[in-house]
């Protein structure tokens, strides 16, 4: 059996037992998590969240970058066409890890440049590499984001390692 039939017939155990009817689009907990596609960091399952609980965006890192910050403020005009608002009351998390892959590209300038929107001279304030600096950095940037006013903004670093987060920026 391929990956895919694998994958569907688990879908099937989902829908029949673990499928929860009713969920709203907004999560629950009012908090969108921002993190890696690093397999070994799935946001809801690091963080103990249950289904609807939260949102999560994965990239590469697990960074704020220009792309990332235009994904918030469509999430939050979808919050608002809904009938709610993406603001006060709301958690934004940046969910960086140790072991992160983004690091093995620190040789190739010109592709982290792209990604992060910016040139050869502004990388050293990426902080590539260096997950707790890269969490302070990116939590700035989501901070100063006008648009995203009223957010409560926080960071954390997950050990790979031993399973552990750290609050590295306070909310």
């Amino acid at each position: 059996m391929g990956v895919v039939e694998t994958l569907t017939d688990r879908n099937a155990e989902f829908a029949k037992n673990g499928f929860t009817e009713g969920l709203r689009m907004m999560p629950a907990l009012k908090t969108i998590v921002i993190g890696c596609v690093d397999p070994r960091v799935d946001p809801a399952a690091v963080l103990g969240a249950e289904q609807g609980e939260i949102a999560a965006i994965r990239n590469v890192g697990g960074r704020v970058t220009p792309r990332t910050l235009m994904e918030l403020v469509m999430l939050r005009k979808v919050t608002q066409a809904a009938g709610a608002d993406l603001g006060p009351g709301w958690e934004l998390v940046v969910l960086h890890h140790t072991q992160c892959g983004i690091g093995l590209l620190a040789d190739q300038p010109e592709l982290l440049a792209d990604y992060f929107g910016t040139d050869a001279a502004g990388l050293p304030a990426q902080a590539v590499g260096d997950a707790r600096a890269a969490v302070a950095h990116d939590v700035a940037a989501l901070r100063a984001e006008s648009r995203l006013e009223g957010v409560r903004v926080s960071g954390l670093v997950y050990d790979v390692e031993t399973g552990r987060v750290e609050t590295v920026v306070e909310p």
